[in-house]
């Protein structure tokens, strides 16, 4: 079996549903490629809820603060609402998906973040049930809530979940933005990063906001698994395309 490929997928693409319907085509291209396995957020959707619900939220650094009280929305976002959709927009496409969770089959363990709340840091656990389902030719679409320990539910950010995942599986890994990559001061790509660039990028405030963390995570995984690691735009099969056969697209990170 060829390496596998973990893609996350989140931002605005998982609130337009003819947006979502392009990307599960994209993603249909690539499983016939390689094993692959769809790792989500759904920061957008819990926001919608909690403010529907009169529930205030924020975030630090890019990543949500999630009081334990929010536990029960998030939860129902990510791995119900969210999760059961993609599931059945793959099924529609052949693809035999499988819904699932972080912890389930101890994929990732979680330590908590008690700065930010019920929020998880995730580390790899057992790569068994994923590898069991991609051996069967299964696409695992994995959901960014995570467990402690103790058992108590935990909101991760879903870059983080899905470097977790390629670190686990010891996969490439393809983290999908709103825009083509990593962009510099004038809005172009930047072609490749390496790990010495990242602070310089971040103090000049080239990287901000929520494109921290990914960068963060995107060096996490090309440290911990030594594999191919990009940044890119959802909206493009043909670079998506090209990633998948090891080819030049999006921003490439290298440790």
């Amino acid at each position: 079996m060829s390496t596998p490929l973990v893609v996350k997928v989140g931002g605005r693409v998982l609130t337009d549903t003819q947006s979502l319907q392009q990307l599960m085509h994209t993603v249909q291209r690539l499983a016939a490629l390689r094993p692959l396995v769809l790792v989500h957020g759904g920061g957008d959707q819990v926001q919608a809820l909690l403010t529907q619900l009169g529930e205030s939220s924020s975030k630090t650094a890019g990543q949500r603060v999630t009081p334990a009280a929010h536990i029960p929305i998030v939860a129902g976002v990510l791995a119900g609402d969210i999760n059961s959709q993609l599931c059945c927009l793959a099924q529609t496409l052949g693809l035999r998906a499988v819904g699932l969770t972080l912890q389930a089959g101890g994929t990732a363990v979680c330590t908590v973040d008690s700065a930010r709340g019920a929020v998880g840091i995730p580390q790899p656990g057992d790569s068994r049930l994923l590898q069991l389902l991609l051996d069967q030719d299964y696409l695992p679409i994995v959901s960014s809530l995570g467990a402690s320990a103790d058992g108590q539910r935990l909101n991760v950010n879903a870059d983080l979940a899905a470097a977790v995942v390629a670190q686990v599986l010891g996969a490439d890994l393809i983290l999908l933005t709103d825009v083509p990559g990593i962009l510099d001061a004038n809005g172009n790509l930047i072609e490749h990063i390496c790990a010495a660039d990242a602070p310089q990028l971040i103090a000049d405030n080239v990287v901000r906001d929520g494109m921290v963390v990914k960068l963060e995570a995107a060096l996490l995984a090309a440290r911990t698994s030594r594999r191919s690691i990009a940044v890119a735009g959802w909206q493009d099969a043909n670079a998506l395309t090209r990633l998948a056969k090891g080819e030049a697209a999006g921003t490439r990170i290298r440790n």
